[in-house]
């Protein structure tokens, strides 16, 4: 299958999506399994991995029940409290679901940049790697030396990393500090990384593939082709671009590559990541 391993559904208020600011207007309003449909049939994706966008557990049941009303939805990416003492029975509450593939927190709003190495949240994510779930890893470029320590405590846990871990892209300043970091973390065989969410970190108007190309190149030499995963991030991606034109530009992206390889990244690498 075809699958798109990062995006996200709201219904949304006021109250809940605390990280919408003004530059988010257009977000302020729900999304939805029906509204994401007619973009997968159009740029035939089989299916997606729906992921948290509230902190909260009433996120996971949102999106659980989504996912079983709506065949699209082959897994979740739930939010659980990894710093509670209770995280055990949480996990033990969601881990029956068969839709719920993972977990992850929104480490990059933490005030405090240590946040991913506090002794009560690694706490949490041991007790996850007790299970055959996943965590995805929603950092900036300035948390990959704390996330390559992170990912040393926990090697028999499959990690993700969301966006290819937010690099600042501008059109004449290559990150190369991201780059020297995300080749390290990449050499964590068990971490993968997701072809997700770069166009939202253009720093200096319109993206084009030429721009985004060397992050890509990056990764790809970093990882590999069977542990990059394609992501739309919609529909904060709509903020700088259409479904269609960001599965246009990973197609191109990935076209040298043996059709093997393009099939992994476009689905089988979720298959046995997320979905085996």
């Amino acid at each position: 299958m075809r699958i798109d391993t990062h995006q996200h559904f709201w219904q949304h208020n006021t109250t809940d999506y605390v990280w919408m600011s003004e530059e988010h207007n257009s977000l302020k309003r729900n999304f939805l399994p029906e509204h994401l449909l007619p973009l997968l049939d159009a740029c035939k994706i089989d299916g997606t991995i729906a992921v948290q966008a509230r902190q909260m557990m009433k996120e996971t049941d949102f999106l659980l029940e989504l996912a079983e009303n709506h065949s699209i939805i082959k897994g979740v990416v739930g939010w659980i409290p990894f710093f509670d003492g209770s995280v055990e029975g949480y996990l033990d509450k969601y881990a029956i679901h068969e839709k719920i593939v993972g977990f992850r927190h929104v480490l990059h709003d933490e005030p405090d940049d240590e946040f991913i190495l506090r002794t009560d949240f690694n706490a949490g994510i041991k007790s996850l790697a007790r299970y055959p779930l996943c965590y995805d890893l929603l950092i900036f470029e300035k948390h990959l030396p704390q996330t390559i320590k992170f990912a040393d405590l926990h090697p028999e846990l499959s990690m993700v990393v969301d966006h290819i871990a937010k690099p600042v892209i501008k059109r004449n300043q290559f990150d190369h500090v991201w780059a020297a970091n995300i080749r390290q973390l990449a050499n964590r065989e068990h971490v993968c990384c997701k072809l997700s969410g770069m166009v939202t970190e253009v720093r200096d108007g319109a993206w084009d593939e030429q721009m985004l190309k060397p992050y890509f190149d990056v990764v790809l030499e970093a990882f590999g082709p069977y542990r990059l995963m394609f992501g739309s991030d919609w529909p904060v991606c709509t903020l700088q671009s259409s479904y269609e034109k960001w599965v246009d530009a990973v197609t191109s992206f990935i076209s040298p590559l043996t059709a093997s390889e393009q099939t992994a990244i476009m689905g089988g690498n979720a298959m046995r990541v997320y979905l085996s």
